[in-house]
């Protein structure tokens, strides 16, 4: 069973995160958490642009995660899982030149929900998410990766391919498909 899907993007990423924000469902049980890289000390709308008919909302360091929320990582800031399921947030040097990273909270999460977590990696122009795809794999998480072929940037999915070699490459309606399948599994 399911109980978190954390989505993780950078440079070319926005148009298929909305597109799979789109297909969930009005009512989901288990909660979203989005990883995306945005520029620090900017103003970001990116919790507005994407929340077309869905409430989007940046996490509290502390905060307990909640299924059927739908998180946006805050920028600036690491976002992790703690073992009682709540989120901490952290201010620590950039991974990958990238703050939130999306390794850190692939690995994070990885800890904590081990086999009930699904994460999906998207376009991107650097290598965040593919070692924290070998941990989501490592503790039998499910991973998929956005067919490079697809991406805008295709840099982070192949770096994720072949970081991890049973992976395989999925297009973004594949990818929507499986996400609806979830709240069908976990009934």
């Amino acid at each position: 069973m399911t109980e978190i899907l954390v989505i993780g993007g950078s440079a070319g990423s926005l148009q298929v995160l909305r597109e799979l924000l789109n297909t969930l469902p009005q009512h989901i049980d288990y909660a979203v958490l989005i990883v995306i890289h945005r520029l620090k000390n900017v103003a970001s709308e990116l919790e507005h642009i994407l929340s077309d008919n869905k409430t989007i909302r940046e996490p509290l360091d502390k905060e307990p995660i909640k299924k059927g929320y739908i998180y946006l990582a805050p920028q600036n800031y690491h976002t992790l899982i703690e073992d009682d399921k709540t989120f901490s947030l952290d201010y620590s040097e950039a991974v990958n030149f990238s703050r939130p990273s999306i390794d850190v909270t692939f690995e994070s999460v990885s800890k904590v929900y081990g086999p009930a977590a699904v994460v999906v990696l998207l376009s991107g122009a650097n290598n965040d998410g593919a070692i924290g795809i070998k941990h989501i794999l490592d503790k039998n998480g499910m991973a998929i990766v956005q067919d490079p072929a697809t991406a805008e940037y295709p840099a982070m999915p192949k770096a994720a391919m072949e970081k991890n070699k049973k992976l395989t490459a999925h297009s973004p309606a594949f990818i929507a498909n499986y996400i609806k399948a979830i709240n069908l599994f976990n009934l």
